[in-house]
């Protein structure tokens, strides 16, 4: 896995206004994950997102919504 620093480093979003993946609903979220679709960290991003169980935000091009189910659905697998 990539480390946290380098992603960061790497990721399309880098430069880009912060507040584009800060959206104040998710309808408003379809910038930010677009963004997201064309990037190579997303992955590690996303890792990152669930493992810090961050609660705000676009992270790997999920939403708050869109993460807690990732995290039920790898609760219910394991």
């Amino acid at each position: 896995m990539v480390s946290e620093v380098i992603w960061r480093d790497l990721g399309a979003c880098r430069g880009l206004d912060p507040e584009v993946f800060f959206p104040e609903t998710d309808d408003e979220a379809d910038v930010a994950k677009n963004i997201c679709d064309g990037c190579d960290v997303r992955v590690a991003c996303l890792e990152h997102a669930l493992a810090s169980r961050e609660k705000v935000g676009v992270w790997g091009g999920t939403t708050e919504r869109e993460r807690r189910r990732i995290v039920r659905q790898r609760r219910r697998t394991a």
